[in-house]
């Protein structure tokens, strides 16, 4: 973790070096090609972990966290150094208001606060507003945050939904055993080697603070499925080209363009997997990593509308393309019609919305103005996309979600996934 501008500074010029090193074993010639891959592999995951703390730091110093995941006690040691940085307060700037020396403050957060009286956490924890359930942040609510665990230990199970998970039927309670112990058997046998992928950081985007552990679990399924999925269609690994997409963005205008997407996205190594949310999440969609490099993609279907299906994976698929791809190590949890609060959630909707229609031709698109149902059917039959796309733009951009009603396609996305995306074409 980055704990002030200085250690910024710092990970970013070892970020740099560590790409010239990249790139000079890249180019390297001789040797064996096993040993090559594997100083490779090392060299991209530290230039990984490096780039995700800095962003973590950016975005805490820039408000864009508005909230932290509820802790156990030994979890308060970095939720202090999370809140002093989004509450914007240095080292210094802390220890004045404790009446310490700042070398202070370095030692107790370079150590994790030990040796440190619960007094003294306890008066850390008033100058910086931090309470029980770990809320901090900027005063603004619902600008998204960020949810990690380090281990399987970390997990409070009583906190995963578990009377949910017995109701979806995602594990049967065996006689004798309890529901709770149900669902953290479950949990283990569904994340699989995937537990570290689980665990890992999560950004979300919302109004509202979700509840982590109802995002954790819904994630859990996802990668289960993803995984015998990925299984059993034998799924390619994912490539950093996106020729093909104009050609997810032409099923817009096939009546059964969502279940078509399936097939398209998965000879392309993306897996494509429906899920319903659970309560408490406020999920259109997500975007992850499974452990074997494919990408996923799990949307909620929680609107049952063709606007915002296409959005939401689109908006995805940027995440994929712009962050996942490119090494950041995060997961992407977003609720749809929230506002972007930071340039990550910005390159993601841009990316969705120029895919879908390209800047040139959306600003000759007369429904712009014109707003009615037949100029938007005009534009939509010249640009060859569904006049989903086009009345969703218009709705989002105005604001205005009573207009072109008839045009979003309500009720014609759910029933073409009955069987929650298993027959990949």
């Amino acid at each position: 973790m980055i704990y002030s501008d200085k250690q910024r500074r710092i990970s970013a010029r070892e970020i740099g070096n560590l790409r010239q090193a990249l790139s000079a074993a890249q180019a390297r010639e001789g040797g064996e090609a096993w040993l090559q891959q594997a100083e490779q592999d090392a060299l991209r995951s530290e230039i990984s972990k490096l780039e995700a703390d800095v962003t973590e730091y950016d975005m805490l110093k820039a408000g864009e966290i508005a909230f932290g995941k509820s802790f156990a006690l030994e979890g308060l040691p970095k939720i202090l150094v999370q809140a002093r940085i989004a509450a914007g307060i240095s080292q210094t700037g802390l220890a004045e208001a404790l009446g310490l020396k700042p070398q202070q403050i370095q030692r107790y957060e370079a150590t994790g606060y030990q040796g440190a009286s619960l007094a003294r956490l306890v008066e850390v924890s008033r100058v910086l507003g931090v309470h029980t359930e770990g809320v901090f942040g900027a005063e603004q609510t619902g600008r998204g945050g960020i949810f990690s665990w380090e281990a399987a230990d970390e997990i409070e199970w009583r906190r995963l939904p578990v009377e949910e998970m017995v109701e979806r039927q995602w594990f049967q309670v065996a006689a004798g055993q309890s529901s709770l112990d149900g669902a953290k058997a479950y949990f283990r046998r569904a994340a699989g080697s995937q537990l570290a992928t689980a665990l890992h950081r999560k950004k979300v985007r919302g109004r509202a603070a979700p509840n982590e552990y109802a995002i954790l679990a819904w994630q859990v399924r996802v990668l289960e499925r993803a995984r015998s999925l990925i299984a059993r269609y034998r799924v390619p690994e994912f490539s950093l080209s996106d020729r093909w997409v104009p050609d997810l963005v032409a099923l817009t205008r096939d009546v059964s363009g969502p279940s078509e997407a399936v097939g398209l996205l998965a000879r392309h190594g993306i897996v494509l997997v429906t899920e319903r949310d659970l309560p408490g999440t406020y999920l259109d969609g997500a975007a992850m990593l499974a452990e074997s490099g494919r990408a996923v993609i799990g949307l909620t279907l929680r609107f049952d509308r063709l606007d915002n299906f296409w959005f939401a994976l689109f908006h995805e698929l940027g995440h994929i393309f712009l962050h996942l791809a490119t090494g950041l190590r995060y997961d992407f949890f977003d609720e749809d019609g929230t506002a972007a609060a930071d340039r990550i959630e910005v390159e993601a909707d841009v990316f969705a919305l120029n895919s879908l229609i390209p800047p040139r031709d959306w600003d000759l698109c007369l429904s712009r103005f014109a707003m009615s149902e037949e100029a938007v059917r005009i534009d939509a039959e010249k640009l060859g996309i569904d006049v989903s796309i086009i009345a969703g733009r218009i709705r989002r951009e105005r604001g205005d979600y009573a207009i072109l009603n008839n045009l979003i396609g309500q009720g014609h996305v759910r029933s073409q996934f009955t069987e929650e995306a298993d027959a990949i074409g």
